[in-house]
């Protein structure tokens, strides 16, 4: 059945735990790869660069085919997609065992278990936008809590498996228990929402097929679909309306920030436990650091979710992920003038909170961007954009560690970078207002809220918000000109 608008709970709330459990067999497990760096390093007897980049494959091919995964839970299965990447992301940790070189690396654990990774992750996060409008912040920090929940519990246990049964048990292990994302992909129940994209034979109830054509087509067989007379237009329609929001100023903004922020948190996951080594911590004391990174990571999660769910704050989610982010930068900065644990403790909470926090908000905002029905290729897209940042920052840092002898330029390269990030969303806001104040100075009418232009047979509507949110195909002629 097709449902008039997300319903915001009942079979929704299985969402949201199938999702929780996603992101537990992705995003933690990613992160505690970062546990072996230092296994890695010793058996193979290579440097922090080379052995980086086994950290950035897997990030980068997760976010690298993120598409792919949007791609066939929109046309095939979100069920079937999950379960596949599950099925990918475990045979990729299984063969990981057995390698005997970083390069069997990093295709096993990087491009294989990366894939995998990727056909789960983006669908199962599209799935509890589908389902939840007025509680979607508060159903996302449950959901991406998972991450932090994983790597509180993952990444000491991750630990003595090493000491237990040496990396390559530990690696095979995992790749059981990444199996989990078979039984997530079967709790992903499709839904039906109205805004999504309408099949062919309703486009004759819009204005994209010309009324000349409308008459001809009523005279015809009602049997003779729409598809079989236009289908060239219908496909190209289908293909744009899936992906218009790539031209939305808006998205473009966020997508040059979300570059500089997935630059910035990358290396950090990789060198913390590293450079707690290096300044004298314990190994288990290291892990505990991602352990408190963990689970402060799902506070963050849970409850910035719920205040920007609040009546008071709904309005100004953009501001408090900005915030989140700069906050991030900053800790970044004054990371490496802290050099025992004592002082590692509480950058571990800061820098955890506020990772959950912007974290839980990637989502939201992309939803209140580009809408609902587009969610699923924006994620998709979203997420495609880190892959860059993700596959480069890692060797980067670690050259900077090789040549420089210290962590101190890495990981004032990535507070920067993240500080950027926000400082970007913050000037293109303000840029915003002075312009909304400009015209409606001009028009000296702010209950004007709309003006459409055409072009060809495409009408493009830009409020007086400038948020270009829906690009709708109209039949209008070149010359006319309306008010909405």
């Amino acid at each position: 059945a097709r449902h008039t608008g997300p319903p915001d709970g009942g079979w929704g709330w299985m969402i949201v735990s199938g999702c929780f459990l996603v992101t537990i067999c992705t995003r933690a497990v990613t992160r505690c790869i970062s546990i072996f760096f230092v296994e890695f390093q010793a058996y193979f007897g290579q440097d922090y660069a080379r052995t980086a980049w086994i950290h950035s494959i897997v990030d980068c091919a997760t976010m690298l085919c993120a598409p792919l995964g949007s791609l066939i839970s929109n046309h095939v299965s979100c069920q079937v997609g999950i379960m596949l990447g599950g099925l990918l992301a475990s045979t990729g940790l299984i063969l990981s065992s057995f390698a005997t070189s970083l390069e069997h690396l990093y295709l096993s654990l990087g491009v294989l278990t990366g894939l995998g990774f990727a056909l789960c992750y983006s669908p199962a996060i599209a799935m509890v936008g589908k389902y939840f409008n007025k509680r979607k912040a508060l159903a996302y920090g449950i959901a991406m809590s998972g991450s932090g929940i994983g790597t509180f519990i993952l990444a000491p246990v991750v630990q003595l498996l090493i000491e237990q049964f040496s990396w390559r048990g530990a690696l095979l292990i995992l790749g059981g228990f990444v199996l989990n994302l078979c039984v997530c992909g079967a709790l992903m129940r499709p839904i039906s929402l109205k805004e999504d994209c309408k099949t062919a034979p309703e486009f004759l109830e819009q204005n994209y097929v010309p009324e000349t054509e409308k008459q001809d087509l009523k005279r015809m067989s009602i049997c003779s679909p729409l598809i079989k007379l236009w289908p060239h237009e219908c496909l190209c329609y289908c293909s744009w309306k899936e992906y218009d929001f790539l031209l939305m100023p808006g998205f473009m903004v966020l997508a040059v920030s979300i570059l500089f922020m997935a630059y910035g948190c990358s290396p950090l996951f990789v060198y913390l436990v590293p450079y707690a080594l290096s300044v004298g911590v314990s190994h288990h004391q290291a892990a505990f650091l991602m352990s408190i990174l963990g689970v402060i990571d799902i506070i963050g999660n849970i409850t910035f979710g719920w205040l920007t769910d609040r009546r008071c704050l709904k309005k100004h989610r953009y501001f408090c992920y900005l915030f989140a982010v700069g906050m991030d930068g900053l800790c970044c900065l004054f990371l490496p003038v802290l050099q025992s644990f004592p002082l590692l403790v509480p950058f571990s909470f800061t820098f955890g909170y506020f990772d959950g926090a912007y974290v839980t908000l990637i989502p939201v905002m992309t939803a209140d961007v580009v809408g609902t029905s587009l969610l699923s290729s924006a994620l998709g897209v979203v997420y495609f954009l880190h892959a860059i940042p993700y596959l480069v920052s890692p060797p980067v840092a670690g050259w900077l560690v090789d040549t420089t002898g210290s962590y101190t330029a890495s990981f004032l390269l990535c507070g920067f970078s993240m500080i950027f990030s926000s400082a970007l969303l913050c000037f293109a806001r303000l840029a915003k207002n002075i312009k909304r104040t400009h015209l409606q100075s001009l028009t000296g009418n702010t209950a004007l809220k709309q003006h459409i232009w055409t072009n060809g047979a495409i009408a493009y509507s830009v409020t007086a918000e400038l948020d270009q949110r829906d690009v709708e195909f109209l039949a209008v002629d070149t010359n006319s000109f309306s008010n909405r």
